[in-house]
């Protein structure tokens, strides 16, 4: 169960995609996590489907690695889609039994939450598996670096999306762990309600919190003896600059959210002149 979050991993391989700036993969991410959201039709939201696909075959990372990250949530996908499903009154009635109906506007709103989510997903999974998260950290750094100004602990911040990051394989292995020793003394995980499954995870979480509290004392420890003071007068080994790759992808992605708006007004000013023409054949019958 835990071997499939990939968050915070990180897929070491050559391409074209690791090699951009963590600046860039950044800002990218905002600007398809934006691309997500103003899309309101499912067939141009296809685009941005096989934008995802396109990064994934560039990134050089397995799309069954990628995908991983949507195991963990297969319990949310049918609780978000049946909420849809059962509350969207819009549209044809499909089904009606007693308080329960079914419309095509649920059918069309559930079943595009649902690709939302999996693309918002996937989206986050390969920034994390194709930027290693010292230079992510980094990157955040330097794009919140104008918020200084303002007395923004942006070093602060950084350094604890760092270690969250970098502990989160960490944990999960030792959750695994934990979990195994368990099931070595005979504790039954699987069966059971939901109630009783969830009761039965107290012997894993326990010794996982006692064991995280642990290793954050010991980085405090660790920090305080190596004199860390924060990010005032501190340099790095490695500077970061924007290259070629950076605009090109600059530049896809732009063009993208472009395509994405484009038709998307096409699609409402086709609607609205349908609608209108047909409004006026009605009045002239």
């Amino acid at each position: 169960m835990f071997k499939d979050i990939t968050l915070g991993q990180y897929f070491p391989v050559d391409s074209p995609v690791h090699r951009l700036d963590p600046r860039t993969k950044l800002i990218l991410l905002v600007m398809y996590i934006v691309a997500v959201f103003i899309t309101d039709y499912i067939w141009i939201f296809g685009f941005v489907l096989l934008f995802m696909l396109f990064m994934t075959y560039m990134s050089r990372v397995p799309i069954s690695y990628v995908t991983k990250a949507i195991k963990p949530m297969k319990f949310i996908l049918p609780f978000m889609f049946l909420l849809n499903l059962f509350m969207i009154k819009t549209g044809t009635v499909l089904f009606s039994w007693r308080f329960i109906t079914v419309t095509t506007g649920g059918v069309y709103q559930a079943l595009f939450i649902i690709l939302r989510l999996i693309a918002l997903v996937t989206g986050a999974s390969l920034l994390t598996l194709t930027t290693t998260p010292v230079s992510l950290t980094e990157g955040l750094e330097r794009l919140l670096s104008p918020l200084k100004i303002i007395k923004f602990p942006v070093h602060e911040l950084a350094m604890m999306m760092t270690i969250a990051l970098r502990f989160i394989p960490t944990l999960l292995e030792e959750a695994d762990k934990i979990m195994k020793a368990q099931l070595a003394r005979g504790a039954d995980l699987e069966s059971g309600n939901v109630l009783k499954r969830a009761k039965a995870m107290l012997p894993i979480l326990i010794p996982l919190f006692v064991n995280s509290f642990r290793r954050a004392e010991e980085l405090a420890l660790a920090m305080e003896s190596r004199c860390y003071h924060g990010g005032e007068g501190r340099t790095r080994l490695r500077i970061l600059k924007f290259h070629w790759n950076d605009l090109i992808a600059f530049l896809i992605m732009a063009g993208l959210i472009a395509a994405v708006v484009i038709l998307q007004n096409t699609f409402k000013i086709d609607s609205y002149l349908a609608a209108w023409v047909k409004a006026l054949i009605g009045a002239a019958q």
